[in-house]
């Protein structure tokens, strides 16, 4: 009986020391690398949809900058409408790069004066918005949701400082009906 209460007891301590890391590497994992967000509102439509759950890479753009197309979440900006009930953080698509000039006209958005094509846009969708040419400044992206008419975007609270960035959505993983990448 002596000799295996000692295996026991080895064998408990390695199963807790297991457990153990295993959360704190799932707690690391989920806080500081890939975190998940529920859509919260239509102006994604048809890319996601209200409920809709997606995988957020929280280091991505520690290696690299952002990219015209990515969709991201960032902390809702200071100017952004919404009261108190308003969630906290968006998500929209990157549309515009720091150093270029945004506009609309025709329905389409317009990079430096090139007519930008957008293929994640549902037919017909009408872009419109931004009158004047507007130059977004370094360190600041413009970012737009897919379902133009309903969503306020860059459009309303203008360019979004690249600090507010908290990862870049690229797995929608709910409901598994929808099930794919973005």
């Amino acid at each position: 009986m002596t000799e295996s209460t000692p295996s026991r007891r080895r064998w408990l301590a390695e199963w807790v020391g297991i457990i153990v890391v295993a959360t704190a590497l799932a707690l690391i994992i989920k806080f500081a690398v890939i975190s998940s967000f529920e859509i919260p509102s239509a102006s994604m439509r048809p890319t996601l949809k209200e409920g809709d759950r997606v995988l957020v890479n929280r280091l991505s753009y520690d290696t690299h900058d952002l990219h015209r197309g990515d969709v991201i979440v960032f902390t809702r900006p200071p100017n952004a409408p919404g009261g108190p009930d308003a969630p906290e953080d968006l998500i929209k698509r990157v549309i515009g790069l720091p150093g270029e000039t945004i506009e609309t006209h025709d329905r389409s958005v317009y990079i430096d004066g090139r007519r930008l094509v957008e293929p994640y846009l549902a037919e017909g969708v009408p872009t419109q918005g931004i009158d004047e040419p507007v130059l977004i400044p370094p360190d600041h992206v413009w970012v737009m949701g897919d379902n133009r008419t309903n969503s306020a975007d860059s459009r309303v609270f203008g360019p979004l400082d690249v600090d507010r960035v908290l990862g870049r959505a690229f797995s929608r993983i709910w409901p598994l009906g929808r099930l794919g990448y973005l």
